[in-house]
This record gives C-alpha cells, sequence and structure tokens, in this order.
C-alpha cells in the first residue's frame, strides 16, 4: 500500500467508477489529527481492498472539527463487497483509538467535468474547497446545466489573479446534489479570491446570478480542507 502524507487524490484516474465522499466530526484539532494516524494505523496493518478500490484520502477541516473522505472506486459492486466484508473491521479501530467519532453520511458521485490547471502550472494544492450545492428533487440533466453555467460564469469572472489550480465538479448519483472539489494552492488564496473588492470569485456578473438563481437550487455550503493523507495500492 502506497501513503502519501498531505497530498491530494488524482481526481481524473482513470477507472473510476464510483466517487464516495463522506464527512465524520471528531471534535476537535487533537482529535483529527489522531483519527488520521489511527486510519493510517488501521489501514496499514491490512490488505488492500482487491482490485476495485482505487484510492483513498482524507481532508482536515478547516473547523478543527471534521474531516473529509474521498473514495473512488471501479464500481459500486466493488464498494458493496468492501462494506460487508472489510469496513467494519477498520473502523472498529480507528473508533477505539479515537472514541466518540460522528459520522454524518455518504454521498455516491461520479466525476463529471474538471478545469484543468493551465499547461506547465507545477503549483501544488494546499487547500481543497468543497462547494455542494442541493436540488429540489433528482434530475440528472439539471445537474449538468448547472455546472455548465459555473464554468461559463468562472470563463468570465472579473478577477484574474486567483491561486486556483483546479475545480473538479462531480455529479451525485441520485440525481440531487452537485459537489465541486476545488483545488487551491493555499486557504488564503481562496480567501482574498472571494473578498477582493468590488470584483471577487462570484461578483454579481449576468452569468453568477444565473448561477445562484438557477431554478430548482434549494441550498448549498463551502467549506475548505487541508490535505492529510491519500492511499492506494501498491
Amino acid at each position: 500500500m502506497s501513503v502519501r502524507v498531505g497530498t491530494v487524490p488524482e481526481i481524473r484516474r482513470s477507472g473510476v467508477g464510483v466517487v464516495k465522499v463522506s464527512t465524520w466530526r471528531v471534535g476537535t484539532p487533537e482529535r483529527q489529527r489522531a483519527t488520521v494516524e489511527a486510519i493510517r494505523a488501521a489501514w496499514s496493518a491490512r490488505d488492500w481492498p482487491d482490485g476495485g478500490l482505487l484510492s483513498y484520502s482524507v481532508l482536515v477541516g478547516e473547523d478543527g472539527r471534521t474531516l473529509l473522505h474521498y473514495s473512488q472506486w471501479r464500481d459500486e459492486a466493488a464498494y458493496q463487497d468492501f462494506f460487508r466484508t472489510g469496513r467494519d473491521a477498520r473502523n472498529a479501530e480507528i473508533d477505539a483509538a479515537v472514541p466518540g467519532i460522528e459520522r454524518l453520511g455518504l454521498g455516491s458521485y461520479e466525476l463529471y467535468r474538471s478545469g484543468e490547471p493551465a499547461e506547465g502550472d507545477t503549483c501544488v494544492p494546499g487547500c481543497v474547497v468543497i462547494v455542494d450545492a442541493e436540488f429540489d428533487g433528482p434530475d440528472p440533466a439539471r445537474q449538468r446545466e448547472w455546472t455548465d453555467a459555473v464554468f461559463a460564469a468562472l470563463d468570465n469572472d472579473p478577477y484574474e489573479r486567483s491561486a486556483g489550480i483546479a475545480a473538479h465538479f462531480h455529479t451525485s448519483t441520485d440525481g440531487r446534489r452537485v459537489l465541486n472539489y476545488a483545488e487551491w494552492e493555499n486557504a488564503e488564496g481562496h480567501i482574498e479570491a472571494l473578498n477582493a473588492p468590488g470584483d471577487g470569485v462570484g461578483s454579481s456578473t449576468e452569468q453568477w446570478e444565473k448561477v445562484r438563481n438557477f431554478p430548482g437550487l434549494v441550498g448549498g455550503e463551502v467549506k475548505r480542507y487541508a490535505p492529510a493523507i491519500s492511499l492506494s495500492a501498491g
């Protein structure tokens, strides 16, 4: 098993059929660090799940209380096989090391569209911004149309000093959510981009108004994370 510390997963890895995203609430920065170490220990002590799991990454919430889990699977059947045979033992070991972890649900996604860095850009992501958009009912076409509207807004955004590296838009398999996994050089760059006076990212352009007032959009949130560990076979 390969363990990489402080790095992000390869979002556009080939062979990924489904992505699982979940959040754990652990309470404090000290418990965040302890849980990451417990995850590393529990996974290192066992064989990598045969064939179906391509990568598993954990990110630390800026809020000091949460962890984001991002895993890439060959298909849903591979995840269900792991759920039946491999998940409980790992979670039991993690819970023994850090009691009281709250698991806040699991979402299933497919990567729909990515905005990649410019050719020759070698910036290393130090911050991941998760933008979670929710709609009032299942509609795969609407998920894609909203995502395309975001790309149109970004293409016409007046802010040009962005420290953003790449944006990866995932559509939930239940048709109700879009998750943008956005890589930034650092959290400060994202904060500066949002707060730039008058012309920050997401300013009141016609394109951004269309994104914000898209029919059926009922909620959304933005959270920042730092890379912790990324695990893969080999």
